[in-house]
C-alpha cells in the first residue's frame, strides 16, 4: 500500500491480510513532498494492525487527536496480537507520530505513540522480530514507544498475567527521537534479549498521574540499553532516566547519558514477590539529575529487594545541594564500585545509604564512610561545572587515573568516550590516559 506524499486523510488505516516471509506487506509513501498525513480523530488507533505479521510501516505522519478524554485509549500506531500465536516480522521506520491525546492508561491496553500490544488469554501469544527505528514521537499520552503483554506469568513474576511467560523476541528500538510524553518515554515489557540504542528522550512523565521512567523494562531479561540520552523527566514520582524494575534479570545499561531529570538518574525497584537479579549499570554519565523527595535521590534503591545489582565505572555529578546522590531505604543487593560521585560545590550532596556495598569510589563534595577504599579528592574533571559529557573527562593529575579496581571481563571493550579498556583502569566513566 503506497500513499502519495502530500496526502491528508482523516480516519483509521486498518489493513487486512498479512505479508509473507521474504515478501512483507508494506505501507509507505511515494512521490515528492511531505509525508502522508493520517489523523485518527480520536479512534483507538490511527494505524491499527490486528492479528497479522510480516509488515513494513514507513514514512508516515500520524496523529490522533479527539475530544479530551479520561476514559478513551488512543494510539498513533498500534500493532495488536490477540490469541494469535507468534506474530513475526514487523518494522516501523521513519514515521512521525504526534498529538495523541489518549487517556492515562498503561497496561494491558495502553495509550501512546508507537505500541506493540499482546492481548488475550486462550492461546499463548507473542511477537518475534520487531524493529522500531529512526522515528519521532512527540506530544503523546501516555507512552511514547512501548510493548505490553497479557502473557507475563513465570517464577520471576508468579502473579503476572496469563498462565505463561511469552516474551517478545528480536526486539530492537533504535535511533528514535521521543519528546513531550505524558508517561513513559520508551518501555520494554515482557521481552527477552531486546536492544534499545541511540534513542533520545526529552520530556517524559509530563502529564501522567502514574509512575514513569525515561527508558526502562518490566518483566524482561537480558535487555541491552546503550548510547541513549534522556533528559527533561518531570516530577519526582519516579521520573528517573533509567530503571531496573520488577522481573528484570541480567539487564545492562552502558554508554548512556542522563541529565537534568527531576526524578534522577537510576531507579532500582523490584516488584513485590518478583525476582530482579544480576543487573549491571556501568560506563554511564549523569549531569545535574536530582530528586528532592524522600526516599529518592539521583540514584534510588527502593521497593522490594533486588539481588546482585552492580553499579560501576559511572560518573555522577549534580549541582543540587537539595538532592542526595544515592538513597537506599533499606533494600539489599546493590554494589557500587569505581564510580565518581560529585555533589554540589560548597554545601555538598549527601549519600544516604547504610545498606549497600561501596568499594573504591571517588567522592567530592560528598562522602560515604562505608567505603573502606574511598578516594576523597577532587577528581579534576575538565570542568568544575559540567554541562556536557566531555566536561567529565579527567585532567592530568586526577586521583581517578589508574586507581580503578574493576577489571574482570564483562564483554565491555571501551568506555563511554570510546577509549579502549586496558589492564589499568580509572575510576569513573573516563578510561582514557592523560599524558
Amino acid at each position: 500500500m503506497l500513499i502519495r506524499r502530500g496526502t491528508e486523510c482523516t480516519g483509521v488505516l486498518a489493513p487486512k491480510g498479512a505479508g509473507a516471509q521474504g515478501s512483507p506487506a508494506v505501507i509507505d509513501a511515494y512521490g515528492k513532498g511531505a509525508k502522508p498525513r493520517l489523523e485518527g480523530a480520536g479512534a483507538r488507533a490511527t494505524v491499527h494492525l490486528v492479528n497479522t505479521e510480516h509488515w513494513r510501516i514507513r514514512n508516515l505522519d500520524v496523529s490522533n487527536t479527539g475530544t479530551p478524554t479520561t476514559t478513551d485509549r488512543r494510539a498513533g500506531i498500534l500493532v495488536q496480537a490477540t490469541d494469535y500465536g507468534v506474530a513475526e516480522d514487523f518494522t516501523v521506520r521513519g514515521v512521525d507520530v504526534h498529538d495523541v491525546n489518549g487517556a492515562d492508561f498503561k497496561d494491558p491496553d495502553p495509550s501512546g505513540g508507537i505500541l506493540f500490544a499482546v492481548r488475550g488469554s486462550t492461546r499463548p501469544t507473542r511477537f518475534d522480530g520487531v524493529r522500531i527505528e529512526d522515528s519521532t514521537v512527540r506530544h503523546v499520552d501516555r507512552t511514547g514507544i512501548g510493548t505490553s503483554s497479557t502473557w507475563g506469568r513465570r517464577p520471576e513474576h508468579p502473579e503476572g498475567p496469563g498462565t505463561s511467560w511469552e516474551a517478545i523476541t528480536g526486539l530492537t528500538i533504535r535511533g528514535n527521537d521521543v519528546r513531550d510524553v505524558g508517561g513513559d518515554g520508551i518501555v520494554v515489557q515482557n521481552a527477552r534479549e531486546a536492544l534499545v540504542e541511540h534513542n533520545y528522550v526529552d520530556g517524559f512523565n509530563m502529564r501522567s498521574a502514574g509512575y514513569n521512567a525515561g527508558i526502562w523494562a518490566w518483566n524482561s531479561d537480558d535487555v541491552l540499553y546503550q548510547y541513549n540520552e534522556v533528559t527533561g523527566g518531570h516530577g519526582t514520582r519516579d521520573s528517573m532516566a533509567f530503571d531496573f524494575d520488577g522481573g528484570n534479570n541480567r539487564n545492562v545499561y552502558r554508554y548512556n547519558y542522563s541529565h537534568d531529570n527531576e526524578g534522577g538518574f537510576l531507579l532500582v525497584c523490584n516488584g513485590a514477590g518478583m525476582t530482579t537479579r544480576g543487573n549491571r549499570f556501568h560506563d554511564n554519565v549523569s549531569i545535574n539529575d536530582r530528586n528532592t523527595t524522600d526516599p529518592y535521590a539521583v540514584i534510588s534503591v527502593v521497593c522490594n529487594p533486588s539481588t546482585d545489582t552492580r553499579i560501576y565505572r559511572n560518573t555522577v555529578v549534580t549541582d543540587r545541594a537539595d538532592t542526595a546522590l544515592v538513597s537506599n531505604n533499606g533494600q539489599t543487593g546493590t554494589t557500587f564500585e569505581d564510580n565518581v560521585f560529585v555533589g554540589a560545590a560548597g554545601a555538598g550532596s549527601p549519600i544516604e545509604d547504610t545498606v549497600s556495598t561501596y568499594r573504591n569510589n571517588l567522592y567530592w563534595h560528598t562522602a560515604q564512610p562505608r567505603d573502606p577504599e574511598a578516594v576523597n579528592a577532587n577528581p579534576l574533571l575538565r570542568s568544575a561545572a559540567p554541562r556536557t559529557p566531555d566536561d567529565l573527562r579527567l585532567r592530568p593529575g586526577s586521583p581517578a587515573l589508574g586507581a580503578g579496581s574493576v577489571t574482570e571481563d564483562d564483554g565491555t571493550r571501551h568506555d563511554y568516550f570510546g577509549n579502549p579498556l586496558t589492564e589499568t583502569r580509572n575510576i569513573g566513566a573516563d578510561q582514557g590516559s592523560v599524558e
